[in-house]
């Protein structure tokens, strides 16, 4: 989306008693705006294209002067009223308020004064919890460093699978821990290399976590980092258990939708078309999975009932809230930020308080956020889908006289 407004037309070199009456109105604005412009009071900020935006009253409670932008590696804050920000008065905000508590187990150092009071606030009413933010937190506009204010929102999740302990009656694929000379050697093998070279798979031996039926799950538990197993143990019992990121090969990322569409194999690049194309072509299906040479490593981690109620533990350090957690660039907003995301859709229409608590490497950029959406199936296809426009607002504390 370009940055510039867009220019007025040309005035007519014609001048009549109407045009001169006009003329003389539009100075009068002139002048009467460079005044306001002198004032302390700030002119309303433009958008990254099109008209300004209109002036917006201060909430109750709300100082009535902005601050001074504020600037970070990746992204450029302007400062704004709380009016601004769509469908502030009507989200849930209890909903995102034990995101915001996970965030105070390890909060960035400009947040932790506020943690005492998050946590007090976990009981109250969101007319309190507005209330409370309008005093203590500034809102941002994020943009990109040379201007532009909208961005990409795309939706992450954590698969869920079933899985045994051991090899046999069709589970097949293995999910390793790190191997004992993953820092030595840099970059590790190659997905090919794993699967084929003897002294690969020697330095792999009886590190397997557990064992899927199905290539594709591997994958997907690759791509996204983590997962949950539904368990079957050696003596047939079942348990839930997640398999968290513990490291990679050190070799990119390669999409093997992207391999198929480029080979113009297939048309439709979603998980339904991979496995359709498979399906049709078992022959070729080390060669998909090859095209991809990134390899993740994972350890397990037990689960009991409140792990459950969240999801893995994201670049923060803390666990993931299902509708209430984004991925973000660092660069832009540092991990523990409370975020203000609005997205108009299609999929999936957003306006809410959401707390930067992740990243990804596909996550670059000022106006740019992946939506941690939950778990299991539904999770998962939603994920595949979203991909539409986003603004941002960064929630900064305010400073205190």
């Amino acid at each position: 989306m370009s940055s510039s407004a867009t220019m007025a037309p040309n005035a007519s070199s014609k001048i009549t008693p109407m045009n001169v009456t006009l003329l003389r109105r539009a100075l009068l604005a002139l002048i009467v705006g460079s005044l306001a412009a002198c004032a302390s009071r700030p002119a309303p900020e433009p958008t990254p294209a099109g008209p300004p935006i209109a002036e917006v009253a201060p909430l109750p409670g709300e100082p009535a002067a902005l601050p001074a932008p504020l600037a970070q590696p990746r992204s450029h804050w302007v400062p704004v009223h709380w009016g601004a920000l769509p469908g502030f008065s009507d989200d849930a905000l209890y909903e995102a308020w034990n995101a915001w508590i996970k965030s105070c187990e390890r909060p960035a150092p400009v947040f932790a004064p506020l943690c005492s009071e998050v946590r007090q606030l976990s009981i109250a009413s969101p007319e309190e919890q507005r209330a409370w933010m309008v005093a203590r937190l500034q809102p941002y506009r994020v943009e990109a460093p040379g201007g532009g204010g909208e961005g990409l929102l795309t939706g992450y999740f954590e698969p869920e699978y079933d899985a045994a302990r051991v090899p046999g009656n069709g589970f097949s694929v293995p999910l390793y821990a790190p191997p004992a000379d993953l820092g030595r050697r840099r970059p590790w093998y190659s997905r090919q290399e794993i699967d084929t070279l003897p002294q690969a798979q020697a330095a792999l031996a009886g590190r397997a976590i557990a064992w899927l039926r199905d290539p594709i799950e591997a994958m997907v538990l690759h791509i996204q980092g983590s997962g949950r197993l539904n368990l079957l143990e050696p003596d047939g019992t079942r348990h839930l258990v997640r398999v968290a990121y513990a490291g990679t090969n050190d070799l990119p990322y390669r999409s093997i939708g992207r391999w198929l569409l480029d080979q113009g194999l297939v048309r439709d690049a979603t998980w339904p078309g991979i496995r359709a194309w498979m399906a049709q072509n078992p022959q070729r299906v080390n060669e998909l999975l090859w095209a991809n040479p990134r390899y993740v490593f994972f350890r397990e981690e037990p689960m009991d009932a409140l792990d459950a109620a969240f999801g893995p533990r994201g670049a923060q350090g803390v666990p993931l809230t299902p509708g209430r957690s984004i991925a973000v660039d660092k660069a832009s907003i540092p991990y523990g930020t409370p975020v203000w995301l609005a997205s108009p859709g299609p999929l999936v229409p957003l306006s809410r308080l959401v707390l930067a608590q992740d990243t990804g490497s596909a996550i670059v950029g000022a106006v740019r956020a992946d939506f941690f959406l939950g778990w299991g199936a539904q999770a998962g296809d939603t994920a595949g889908r979203l991909k539409q426009p986003l603004r941002l607002w960064a929630l900064w504390p305010r400073q205190r006289n």
